[in-house]
């Protein structure tokens, strides 16, 4: 069986790929950690250039990539697979390298129905293992006949001997239905993590905004108690979207954040608020509210995490906006039916 030779400039590391292998699979075979998120062409997290050689797009969505960066040699690298030998360039993710991606067991501690359609749950990790994570990171459920469900980590890595959750119902759910209908308290459940390169920099001074939609919150949640727990001086924009009141389904956690502290702001937004809701607060997109209080993004930072037109557009937009390419981390929600 041949394999493909792939280089990453700048810096020159050479690594292999199998038939079929996609680049970044290929690269974190090799220990090499590019940048990703969704690993389903949704987020653009892994988008890269090819100098040299050529590649199968596979399912990369034209919205992510669109035509005009395919013929410009741009490349999604989770969805890329090369073509015979090729030279791509890129970033490798400093931070995550030396956390070890690892599967364990671990026991339902907890479930909490927060919304109609939102379930937190706690898990128990193995006594005296610590599970070493950044905040933004997420994990893979390792469900019955290979199937795997990815959820973000929302709890700090100080909550040593848990991680916490956040499950929304779906239609047809796999996992969801799971956890809504027959998971108890004390099931075992195995998971591998941590995952993705969407993750709090600590090394940053940049003023933070972060926008999260539904439970995109769950990352954001993480990030801003790391932030809270260090007394960060950064200045901090938390705007959550959710289509009607019940959605802001940690809407009284964010205030208590914001409460707590004197550099963090919390704007929550309802896009599709109705009399019922008795909503006077922001209404809309979630990320053109931010726009509107911030229209000049140049020196910050953003974290946007939620559903994959959410994040696209926040990239569009933050970008016109003026913030800078490596200052935009995304996390896009996606589902296995899309």
């Amino acid at each position: 069986m041949s394999v493909t030779s792939i280089r990453l400039e700048p810096g020159g590391q050479q690594f292999a790929a199998d038939p079929g292998q996609s680049i970044l699979e290929a690269a974190l075979a090799a220990g090499i950690t590019l940048p990703y998120g969704c690993r389903d062409g949704a987020c653009g997290a892994c988008k890269g250039s090819v100098l040299a050689g050529s590649v199968d797009h596979g399912r990369a969505r034209a919205d992510t990539l669109s035509d005009a960066e395919r013929s410009a040699g741009k490349a999604l690298f989770c969805c890329a697979v090369p073509l015979g030998d090729v030279v791509i360039e890129g970033r490798v993710a400093a931070g995550v390298a030396d956390i070890p991606v690892r599967k364990l067991p671990a026991r339902v501690q907890r479930l909490e129905r927060a919304a109609a359609d939102v379930m937190v749950m706690t898990l128990k990790l193995p006594a005296n293992d610590r599970f070493v994570f950044l905040p933004g990171q997420y994990i893979d459920l390792l469900l019955a006949g290979g199937k795997r469900r990815s959820y973000s980590i929302a709890s700090s890595p100080s909550r040593e001997g848990e991680i916490e959750l956040h499950i929304r119902k779906l239609e047809g759910g796999v996992f969801s239905t799971q956890a809504f209908e027959t998971l108890q308290e004390k099931d075992i459940l195995r998971f591998e993590g941590p995952l993705g390169t969407t993750f709090l920099r600590g090394d940053s001074a940049r003023p933070i905004l972060m926008v999260g939609g539904g439970t995109g919150f769950a990352p954001l949640q993480a990030m801003v108690e790391t932030l809270l727990e260090n007394e960060s001086p950064r200045p901090v924009h938390l705007y959550v979207g959710a289509r009607t009141r019940d959605g802001l389904y940690r809407d009284e956690l964010a205030r208590r954040f914001a409460a707590a502290s004197r550099t963090l702001r919390y704007v929550p937004v309802l896009s599709e608020a109705t009399p019922d809701c008795a909503w006077n607060g922001r209404t809309g997109l979630v990320h053109l509210a931010a726009l509107a209080d911030l229209p000049d993004l140049s020196g910050f930072e953003a974290y946007v995490c939620g559903a994959p037109a959410m994040v696209d557009a926040a990239r569009r937009d933050f970008a016109a906006a003026g913030l800078a390419d490596d200052a935009f981390f995304a996390d896009a929600f996606t589902t296995a039916a899309n």
